[in-house]
């Protein structure tokens, strides 16, 4: 993460947003487990957008863990494969709040299945609470049910609490037409309608999440996260990334 930006309350253009985040974000350049150094860098990151002002709120992907909608495919039924990646949200949820937690920034995790001695039970008002006193809210477990992805999840969550904006956290700078990391030809889209993702099948949101945002009129910024400073410049406003939108002006 290199690079480094300033600027003020002022200048933000979104006050409440929620961030979703990969799981493999969080196993940096391995490709299992949890990277501590990645998970301070993201955790600083953070720390510098609440300064300014903004409400976040934060849903964790697990597939650094376990993914289970691959694991449902090979051996294992798919409710309970699910379930198993729901759990591995809340391994990170709780690895970044200790991250936040050590630099000073008031946490809270929320988990979508009752565990109420390692998080708190998710409940909309109270979520919306703990964002106007400040703290970051990371919510885990998913849905809490099987079949629905982290990305629904984000858009559910977002919706809920009133949120301005998902902000899908990648390892790329926006939505291809084929993966870059393969493609060195790839395109990649500056802005798209939420029926461009849906007809070209493009890999930004699950289809149930994006007809949710779609329905919701509620836009979607997809960008690079392992860019320091980038959280800033998206919710500043910068065009960085891929916008997904109505296409309305």
């Amino acid at each position: 993460m290199l690079g480094s930006i300033s600027m003020t309350v002022s200048n933000l253009k979104y006050r409440r947003v929620i961030l979703k985040v990969t799981g493999e974000v969080l196993a940096g350049a391995q490709k299992f487990g949890i990277d501590g150094t990645m998970v301070r860098a993201f955790a600083e990151e953070i720390k510098e957008v609440k300064a300014l002002g903004c409400e976040m709120a934060l849903v964790m992907g697990g597939g650094n863990i376990f993914r289970g909608a691959e694991a449902g495919e090979w051996v294992m039924e798919r409710a309970t494969a699910d379930t198993m990646g729901m759990l591995a949200t809340v391994i990170n949820s709780l690895a970044l709040q200790d991250a936040l937690e050590k630099i000073g920034v008031s946490t809270r995790v929320m988990s979508a299945i009752e565990m109420r001695q390692v998080a708190e039970p998710y409940i909309r008002r109270r979520a919306t609470r703990h964002l106007e006193k400040g703290r970051v809210v990371i919510f885990a477990g998913g849905t809490g049910n099987p079949y629905f992805t982290t990305d629904t999840t984000a858009s559910l969550r977002a919706m809920e609490i009133g949120a301005e904006v998902i902000l899908k956290a990648t390892k790329v700078d926006g939505v291809y037409d084929a993966d870059p990391l393969k493609h060195a030809g790839a395109k990649r889209y500056g802005e798209l309608t939420y029926i461009d993702v849906l007809n070209k099948e493009l890999k930004v949101m699950d289809s149930t999440a994006i007809s949710l945002c779609m329905d919701n009129h509620l836009p979607i910024i997809v960008f690079n996260i392992l860019q320091k400073g980038n959280i800033k410049r998206v919710v500043a406003g910068e065009d960085i990334g891929t916008l997904v939108s109505t296409g309305r002006k």
